[in-house]
């Protein structure tokens, strides 16, 4: 059981692998939801064990400027401190570049990455968090080491998430461990389009060798990576994608 006060804080719980990740984790800790849609952060909730001990936090990742001062006083508040951070909120927009403004880039960057580095801002301040993070982990793509068409602003940001959770590795070590997992494709809401598409899913059936993946696949690798088995690993991807990146084959 959590010790009182102590919470994992999960950005995008509200669905997808945030949720999978909520469920799961909230067996041995208290949780702290966050998402836009309260109504969907509540169906979170009442899925985990012991919902009452979890609390919703409810925040636009676009309204980057105002997340300090809604999380500081969501803590405040509840009196409760983050020992873990998992980044699982995300968005994505398919555009060619022809087509991307600066508008499309920057919704896509404050979502998937500026609003994970203030949050760890937040975070490390001792007199919002005291010194109690142990913890951070980013939910980045396998597409932030490689290219996919349409998805430029995508790709640039979780590859920024990455450098990002680098130098934090260094930074804050050897007190907090900083981590990301590349997911491959993955059966979540954001990619549902895709496999109702029967060009993409028999695509996707000849480029993975084992297949596509559930969210439950990479809330394994959450739940791992945030317990004490993993205490020596830090800055570093951890690709989870089925062998899709090891599939060099032609077809």
């Amino acid at each position: 059981m959590a010790e009182a006060g102590v919470s994992t804080l999960i950005t995008g719980a509200s669905s997808g692998i945030g949720r999978a990740a909520a469920i799961r984790l909230s067996r041995d800790r208290s949780l702290i939801l966050h998402g836009r849609h309260l109504q969907r952060l509540e169906e979170t909730r009442q899925c985990c064990t012991t919902p009452d001990k979890h609390i919703i936090w409810q925040a636009d990742l676009n309204s980057v400027a105002s997340l300090a001062e809604s999380l500081s006083l969501l803590l405040a508040n509840s009196g409760r401190f983050v020992d873990s951070f998992i980044h699982c909120a995300g968005t994505v927009t398919v555009l060619p570049m022809r087509s991307t403004d600066h508008c499309a880039v920057l919704g896509t960057m404050t979502v998937n990455f500026l609003s994970a580095a203030e949050i760890v801002n937040v975070l490390l301040k001792k007199i919002v968090n005291q010194r109690e993070l142990r913890n951070i982990l980013f939910i980045s793509s396998i597409w932030s080491r490689f290219g996919a068409r349409g998805h430029s602003a995508y790709c640039a940001s979780k590859a920024a998430l990455d450098g990002l959770m680098r130098a934090l590795a260094v930074e804050l070590a050897p007190a907090i461990r900083v981590n990301s997992i590349l997911p491959g494709a993955v059966h979540t809401p954001m990619a549902e389009q895709g496999f109702t598409d029967p060009e993409i899913v028999d695509r996707l059936r000849k480029d993975y060798p084992m297949g596509t993946g559930e969210v439950g696949d990479i809330a394994d690798v959450i739940e791992f990576l945030l317990s004490d088995k993993a205490r020596w690993i830090t800055g570093q991807q951890m690709t989870v994608d089925g062998g899709r990146t090891s599939n060099m084959s032609l077809k």
